[in-house]
């Protein structure tokens, strides 16, 4: 039986990167699922299908094959077989991926492709649902947070490296519109289940973050 870990939290609370990181140095996959959502967000956009639009979505969502690799250099997200993983990171497809993620019909579909997935090997799984929906029987479940304002913080400074141009109250406005949508949304809502970690790097460097989140791993594997 493979070994699971759930991780969950808010936009900007570093989960890809620090996952990607706890996975390393445990030896085993990282899949990030929230870039799967961000690949539907980004098909919808191109087929010019308002992401507000949840029938022509859903029926959009299963048309589309969404897929992971993954590469020495970390996950890559297909969607028809094209590398999409430099195309998903844009502040438009980011709110699309929130909106098209409140849908039963591409929650049930992601959701089957991350199970399925996670049950052939040892896998890090960072989401919004994880916990809740798609590992509830992992041993290790946590959830990852940290204040609006830091998580705005580090994501403005994201962009800015990326030559963005949105301004840090722009980049809040829309992290507290994220926050709001994913976690009042009536499918699996955002949330910390009763039996995660609630890890709050507030103030915490990556690699305390890191440090703290595998502290916790050895504790539930050898309790």
């Amino acid at each position: 039986m493979p070994i699971n870990i759930a991780m969950d939290g808010p936009v900007g609370a570093g989960k890809s990167t620090i996952a990607n990181a706890v996975a390393a140095r445990l030896g085993i996959l990282h899949l990030d699922t929230g870039a799967m959502y961000r690949a539907v967000g980004l098909a919808a956009l191109r087929a010019a299908i308002p992401p507000e639009d949840e029938a022509r979505v859903t029926a959009l969502c299963g048309k589309l094959a969404i897929g992971v690799a993954h590469e020495a250099d970390g996950q890559h997200t297909l969607l028809d077989g094209e590398d999409v993983t430099g195309l998903i990171r844009t502040e438009e497809v980011s709110m699309a991926a929130s909106t098209v993620a409140k849908y039963a019909g591409v929650r049930r579909a992601m959701v089957a492709v991350q199970q399925r997935l996670a049950a052939t090997t040892d896998m890090l799984v960072d989401g919004r649902d994880i916990g809740l929906r798609v590992l509830p029987d992992a041993p290790v479940k946590i959830f990852l947070t940290a204040s609006p304002e830091e998580r705005a913080r580090r994501r403005w400074e994201q962009l800015r490296e990326k030559g963005g141009t949105d301004t840090y109250e722009q980049v809040l406005a829309d992290l507290r519109r994220r926050d709001d949508q994913d976690t009042h949304r009536e499918v699996d809502p955002l949330q910390a289940v009763a039996d995660a970690v609630i890890v709050d790097t507030t103030g915490l460097s990556f690699e305390q973050s890191v440090e703290k989140i595998l502290a916790i791993v050895e504790e539930k594997r050898h309790a």
